[in-house]
């Protein structure tokens, strides 16, 4: 229940709504991870990692994401993503929840997902560091004594600092929940805030001034992700200091924990962490954070099986492996067009990438070999794989040719992403020893 910070009538009055919205949401589970099937052939591959990660008596909640640009960049619609889960669910009889995430939208492009996702990913990072009225800001001081702690990083100003900086973005949060709410009725969907686009980590202090205002708005918020230190570029490892990563992320943890007693809500509510796909360097501080705090997480992942399914064409030889070669080429044709949206997450060495040609002589082996995340692989080439990640633009395009080798293919592809998803990410997440 929410601490008072108030005995007025007013504030008792607002204590009792927080409380009746904070107690109105669908319950998500204490271990989600968001899987990403750009082309909508993959979602029961998908859901045979989290049916094997069960069999070993851990139950992971599938979260299947996919944002407003990769469906325009597509040529899809959330109703086909909708329509491929269930599908996958109904085939495979999963009988625990799914979601169907609506990954980063915003205000203006939420309406074509409210009739089919459940999960939606509020991303409001232009309003980060826009300033805020000093009205609401004072309000948010006022109502919020317990953000003081009488040292330097918590004095008034510097919380009226950080409030300044982020309370117009949680505003932004709040009209687009409402207008979610609105369209699907309320506990009728779990709400993510995405953090995690600013230049710098988040401080504890600062998360917990974006908590209290999310408070403030009655978002019975479930995941929330924060920005952390280190680069998390497309489809490759993490790079940055993984002991850093590890101390932000159980202060983060304790900030939650502080966030559910203070302010109400909702139990399940957790860390959501926007890998950018495979950060598995980060992945024993997470399970040893999570064994010792008894926390849950939201993992999102994305492109990770877009690129299992290129290695599943090239894997068998023949025409699939061609397939791959040419979408490779395409890639490093429009190399700039396809880099430029995801630029903050890329670190491609030019001076790695081997051209076309040389990539037309390449056997299946060399090819999977230099795509495939394993470091131990002297072949893997990470400048490759990152190119490969932003280059489904160039699968798009190829329209029902690509889609007809999915199907011709679809035996090695599928076994490949379900080896992927349980072996290298569900677990050593949740599954390993320490």
């Amino acid at each position: 229940m929410r601490k008072k910070t108030m005995s007025n009538g007013g504030q008792d009055w607002y204590v009792h709504r927080l409380e009746l919205v904070m107690n109105d949401f669908l319950p998500l589970g204490k271990y989600s991870f968001g899987m990403g099937d750009r082309f909508a052939r993959q979602a029961q591959a998908q859901l045979q990692a989290c049916l094997r990660a069960a069999g070993e008596g851990v139950d992971v909640v599938p979260v299947w994401n996919k944002s407003n640009r990769e469906h325009v960049i597509i040529g899809s619609k959330p109703a086909q993503s909708r329509a491929a889960v269930d599908a996958a669910v109904k085939a495979l009889r999963w009988n625990k929840p799914y979601f169907l995430d609506a990954d980063h939208i915003r205000l203006e492009t939420v309406d074509r997902f409210l009739p089919h996702s459940n999960f939606y990913t509020i991303d409001v990072a232009d309003w980060i560091g826009q300033p805020a009225p000093p009205e609401a800001v004072r309000r948010l001081l006022d109502r919020h004594p317990e953000l003081f702690n009488g040292t330097a990083e918590a004095d008034r100003a510097t919380v009226e600092k950080i409030a300044r900086k982020y309370l117009l973005a949680v505003l932004e949060v709040g009209q687009i929940y409402r207008h979610i709410a609105q369209a699907k009725g309320p506990g009728c969907f779990v709400t993510e805030v995405s953090m995690d686009e600013t230049d710098t980590p988040q401080t504890p202090v600062e998360l917990r001034v974006i908590l209290a205002a999310l408070s403030d708005e009655a978002i019975p918020l479930q995941t929330i992700a924060p920005k952390f230190t280190g680069r998390f570029n497309k489809g490759v490892d993490y790079v940055g200091d993984i002991a850093q990563f590890e101390k932000e992320f159980n202060e983060d943890l304790a900030v939650i924990a502080f966030a559910v007693r203070q302010y109400g809500f909702p139990a399940s509510l957790k860390l959501s962490v926007h890998s950018g796909s495979d950060k598995f360097s980060i992945y024993g501080p997470i399970r040893r954070a999570l064994r010792r705090s008894g926390a849950g997480v939201h993992l999102k992942t994305a492109g990770t099986t877009w690129l299992e399914e290129i290695i599943g064409l090239a894997a068998p030889g023949d025409g699939g492996l061609a397939l791959a070669k040419e979408i490779y080429t395409g890639a490093l044709e429009h190399i700039d067009e396809l880099c430029a949206p995801y630029a903050a997450v890329l670190d491609i060495d030019r001076g790695r990438l081997p051209a076309a040609s040389a990539v037309r002589r390449w056997d299946s082996g060399q090819f999977v070999s230099a795509v495939r995340h394993d470091q131990k692989n002297p072949a893997y080439n990470p400048s490759v794989r990152q190119l490969l990640h932003v280059g489904y633009k160039i699968a798009a395009r190829m329209g029902k040719r690509y889609l007809k080798a999915l199907e011709k293919y679809k035996n090695s592809v599928a076994a490949n992403v379900t080896e992927n998803l349980y072996e290298r990410h569900l677990k050593p997440l949740f599954l390993a020893g320490d």
